[in-house]
């Protein structure tokens, strides 16, 4: 457990009711702009992969927006994006050699926690130039991202939901991006005011982070974590508490419904079941794990996915 996880566990209830809000993607639509024009045009520079830049952008588009890898941390998401190009015919018909990652996935294998500091934990006791090149190209993601994602708003109907699940529960973001980013984006909004606790990534894994802050305190189906990716859904499964999608694509839908209606029949203890099974199963169609370039009628999961 990392330090700053200490926040979680001395993290104070004042409400019977918890709500865990994921960031990125669910209450700011701020995923097209990081992976398009921050984390992609990184990865090819940074591995040096210009000469098939156009699969490149294709097969991370698929891991971190469209499919149920989406939201996943960055460095098992680059792990996925190679193994699935080193998969692509155009790759191979191309005779182009991938970098050799094998130290990287092994550490993606072995680590529990993905942060830059673990990594740089890593790295120090180990030199390895993989994990080097790891850091470099994440940090230049970081240097990225704040240098362009400015001024992006929160979803319709996601500053009225907070000031509704304000006055009955206590709420905390959870997420996989750096805490910097994190606050830098909440507060830009004027939306640090709802919240209790800012969790990110250097706090542990989604799943961790909403164990230290439900533990001894409120009854698992009071708790309910609100996200637009597959591993926010396992993050609620496994803790045993309740999950409300925010569906890629429909995000201003999504938040309005909770806003209407799924928020108040949370509070009143009717949420778990038909409710929750029938919105779970509406989100789970709309992230794919086979990839258009290997489905046979080649339908593109990014057709409904436009407008996020």
């Amino acid at each position: 457990m990392s330090e700053q996880a200490g926040v979680l566990i001395e993290f104070k209830k004042q409400s019977d009711f918890l709500v865990c809000i994921d960031s990125d993607g669910c209450a700011f639509d701020t995923m097209e702009i990081k992976h398009k024009e921050c984390f992609i045009p990184n990865t090819i520079n940074e591995w040096g992969l210009q000469a098939i830049s156009k699969y490149v952008r294709e097969t991370a588009e698929f891991v971190n927006l469209y499919s149920r890898w989406r939201g996943i941390n960055r460095y098992p998401a680059l792990v996925k994006v190679f193994d699935l190009l080193e998969e692509r015919d155009e790759v191979k018909q191309r005779e182009f050699n991938l970098p050799d990652i094998s130290s990287l996935r092994k550490w993606v294998t072995e680590q529990e926690n993905f942060s830059d500091p673990a990594l740089e934990k890593v790295i120090k006791e180990t030199g390895d130039p993989v994990l080097l090149k790891t850091m470099k190209w994440s940090k230049a993601v970081n240097e990225t991202i704040a240098r362009i994602v400015h001024n992006i708003p929160p979803f319709p109907y996601v500053r009225k939901s907070l000031e509704k699940i304000a006055k009955y529960a206590d709420t905390i973001v959870v997420s996989a991006t750096p805490i910097e980013a994190l606050i830098r984006e909440w507060s830009e909004h004027d939306m640090l005011k709802y919240i209790k606790v800012i969790a990110g990534q250097e706090m542990g894994s989604k799943k961790q982070c909403i164990e230290l802050a439900k533990e001894g305190k409120y009854d698992a189906d009071k708790v309910l974590m609100i996200g637009d990716a597959i591993g926010d859904l396992q993050a609620a499964r496994s803790n045993g508490v309740l999950f409300y999608p925010i569906i890629p694509g429909n995000e201003e839908k999504s938040w309005k419904r909770f806003c209407d209606e799924a928020f108040e029949i949370f509070l009143r203890g009717e949420y778990k079941g038909d409710y929750e099974n029938n919105l779970v199963s509406e989100f789970e169609v709309g992230l794919p794990a086979i990839p258009p370039w290997k489905s046979q009628n080649n339908s593109c999961p990014q057709k409904h996915d436009q407008n996020h």
